[in-house]
């Protein structure tokens, strides 16, 4: 099996996964449903049940799938109004947005398909958002194919948080992984974020296992970072 790997990164973004009326929510990593919806728009799948999306969509739900939190980011609740085009009455909406996050996403599955799903996200059909439509991803979000298991993959990759971040950690990053499960696992739980349609008049989603793992990773941060020298030695131009 293959491993591909994407960033997922932005100044804001916003995974729904139990949102309802007026309340719109955010998972703390991007969903499984979320990334699957990602790579259905690069591919130019509709919304519609037509067959060529439901053989997509089947295909999609079916590869193995993993976030690392490479840089949790912080939860944002944005209040908005609204209101109908023909009545003057408003109405409160509440929102949640992840910002200045950064994840690692892996999906495991055959190559052939991994390639197609890497090409399509580097020329996609329509644009890519994360969560929402106000949430582009900037930077790179193909890092490429690994040939190493999910888990693997995860491991090995390079820490994808900002430099920012990076200088805040002094010697280790611990790092949490949240991935597809088997029921027979100790530890993990059911969640709603297996799309069955993406059709808006009737959207469905099903059950997967999913396991959570905090800490799972501990990452060295670099040296040259945390502790980079300055130019300047006040103490030795006093020896002078």
């Amino acid at each position: 099996m293959s491993t591909l790997l994407l960033r997922l990164a932005a100044p804001m973004q916003s995974w729904g996964e139990a949102s309802k009326f007026d309340t719109r929510d955010t998972a703390r990593e991007p969903t499984k449903s979320g990334v699957i919806g990602l790579i259905a728009a690069a591919l130019g799948c509709s919304r519609t049940d037509s067959e060529e999306s439901s053989k997509w969509l089947a295909k999609l739900k079916d590869l193995n799938f993993a976030v690392r939190v490479d840089q949790p980011g912080v939860l944002l609740r944005d209040y908005h109004t609204a209101k109908k085009l023909k009545d003057k009455t408003s109405f409160v909406t509440v929102r949640y947005y992840l910002a200045d996050a950064v994840f690692l996403v892996g999906l495991e599955g055959e190559e052939s398909l991994l390639i197609k799903i890497m090409e399509a996200i580097q020329n996609p059909v329509f644009p890519l958002y994360l969560g929402r439509r106000s949430c582009s991803p900037t930077g790179r979000v193909i890092l490429g194919i690994r040939e190493r298991t999910l888990q693997q993959a995860l491991e090995e990759e390079q820490w994808q948080a900002s430099e920012w971040y990076q200088r805040k950690k002094s010697y280790q990053a611990k790092l949490t992984i949240v991935r597809d499960a088997k029921s027979s696992e100790q530890g993990t739980f059911l969640k709603k974020d297996l799309p069955i349609s993406f059709d808006q008049r009737n959207r469905r989603y099903g059950f997967r296992y999913v396991s959570d793992q905090a800490n799972a990773l501990y990452i060295s941060t670099p040296q040259s970072v945390a502790e980079e020298p300055t130019e300047c030695d006040a103490m030795a131009e006093l020896e002078d």
